[in-house]
């Protein structure tokens, strides 16, 4: 982070400066929300959320040498040298503090949003781009009202090229990020079934992803997934027009669409989706075809490198240089990573997050993969709302639909797509009603030449299995 100054903090969000210091020349060289973090010139923002309020780290805040603080109650002492200034609301005053620091650089900032494959498109948007650029990311997945602001804080006088992702699960939540984050082109990855029980339809969720347009000036870029079923709607004036409306989206947008449908003009041949550890296509884009490589499973894969190869060449990048990216792809932990176990079995490791829509591309995946058996090891998935039991059961479906050998799933909701798989005709089914029955099911299935597929909703927290399944020996 570049220093601002307690006055042009004060500027960006207002408030009243309350106590005896106030000095305007104060220098503020970090800015944090998280009171282990404050230390010498930093800025501890009291954010009130749902499970704790950052009011009670204050003088913790300050104790670590934070310079000041930024709260919306103001304290019944006052500690000498330290500067307390007072907001209406915390939070929307870090969205504000941010955006202000972002229009410090004049940068290009890649939005990244979808209801699948964020994170691992960010991640492989930044692996092509920082090729040839010194290019910063969203860290893991703080994609939200603090995540965003998080990463802007990031930028330095050395950044040439931004990636932020942005998440939702309510309308608006989108607009506000570009807001913050005031990108210059962006990637929508795909319009699902994720957060429908929030949102209530997919058409829903179309609506609130295209949020992100609007946080584009006149000329800016958009690549979106031109085999989704909404999102290839854009490409009719009169749904842009509607968009538009809505949005704010800019009339002379330049729209670009990767996928495997002919008429994308990023699109994946001759894909290779049956390799043990990674995936092979040709690349057939305006600048000409060129050979990929993507050190990571899944056909689904194609999406974020195309996307990748899109905004390379947008910014100026060789074909070899986006080839060079995308093989240097590292995936976030808990994201389909491949693992070899002691007995020489494949472990995927998938277990940060599902949705109906990542549930069937791992099961996909796993079913490509050679060897005598291949074991999926299923959790619930969340916020699913009116459709809950319905998704589950299409899951279940797709499970003994793909040719896949055994299914294990945990816990209740999970069991639906257990009873699914066995209602098509899968044979070896085991609904474990928790963690600690999956493992003893696990001992009897741990065998050599067998690959492992662990994919669930965070909450359920199903890494536990893949660390138990990582030390047998």
């Amino acid at each position: 982070m570049e220093e601002i100054t307690l006055g042009e903090l004060r500027s960006a969000v207002g408030g009243i400066l309350l106590g005896d210091f106030a000095d305007p020349n104060t220098v503020i060289t970090k800015v944090v929300s998280d009171n282990r973090m404050a230390g010498p010139g930093s800025v501890f923002f009291a954010i009130v959320g749902e499970k704790t309020d950052g009011h009670k780290y204050v003088e913790a805040a300050l104790a670590a040498g934070a310079a000041g603080c930024v709260i919306s109650r103001a304290p019944q002492e006052y500690l000498p040298g330290k500067f307390y200034l007072l907001v209406e609301d915390t939070l929307q005053a870090a969205a504000q503090a941010a955006a202000f620091y972002r229009r410090k650089f004049d940068i290009p900032v890649v939005a990244v949003t979808g209801s699948v494959g964020k994170t691992t498109t960010k991640d492989m948007i930044a692996a092509v781009l920082s090729v040839k650029y010194h290019c910063v990311k969203t860290q893991k997945n703080f994609n939200n009202y603090i995540g965003v602001p998080r990463t802007v804080f990031t930028l330095d006088r050395d950044t040439e090229i931004a990636v932020i992702e942005m998440g939702m699960n309510h309308r608006g939540e989108i607009h506000h990020l570009v807001e913050i984050a005031q990108p210059t082109a962006l990637t929508i990855t795909n319009v699902g079934d994720a957060h429908i029980g929030l949102l209530g339809s997919r058409e829903n969720i179309f609506r609130s992803k295209c949020e992100i347009f609007g946080g584009l000036a006149e000329g800016g870029y958009a690549v979106l997934n031109g085999d989704n079923d909404f999102l290839v709607r854009l490409r009719d004036e009169k749904t842009r027009d509607l968009i538009r409306n809505t949005t704010g989206m800019p009339k002379d947008l330049v729209l670009d669409f990767v996928g495997e449908d002919p008429a994308c003009s990023f699109r994946a041949a001759d894909i290779r989706d049956d390799l043990p550890d990674r995936v092979e296509f040709t690349a057939v884009t305006p600048a000409g075809a060129f050979p990929v490589t993507v050190p990571a499973l899944g056909r689904h894969m194609i999406y974020p490198a195309l996307t990748a190869a899109a905004l390379g060449l947008h910014y100026g990048m060789t074909i070899e240089e986006i080839r060079q990216g995308i093989a240097g792809y590292v995936a976030t932990a808990m994201r389909m990573e491949v693992r070899t176990l002691a007995n020489g079995s494949l472990l995927y490791d998938d277990s940060y997050n599902a949705n109906p829509q990542s549930m069937e591309a791992g099961l996909l995946t796993l079913s490509r993969v050679q060897g005598k058996r291949r074991v999926a090891v299923l959790g619930q998935m969340g916020e699913l709302g009116a459709q809950e039991e319905a998704l589950h059961r299409e899951v279940g479906a797709a499970a003994a639909k793909d040719g896949i050998d055994v299914l294990v799933t945990v816990g209740l909701l999970a069991a639906l797509i257990a009873e699914e798989a066995k209602r098509f005709g899968l044979a070896e089914v085991h609904a474990c009603k928790d963690k600690e029955e999956a493992k003893k099911v696990l001992d009897a299935l741990y065998a050599p030449e067998t690959a492992f597929l662990v994919k669930a909703s965070r909450a359920a927290a199903l890494e536990e299995l893949s660390r138990y399944l990582e030390d047998k020996t």
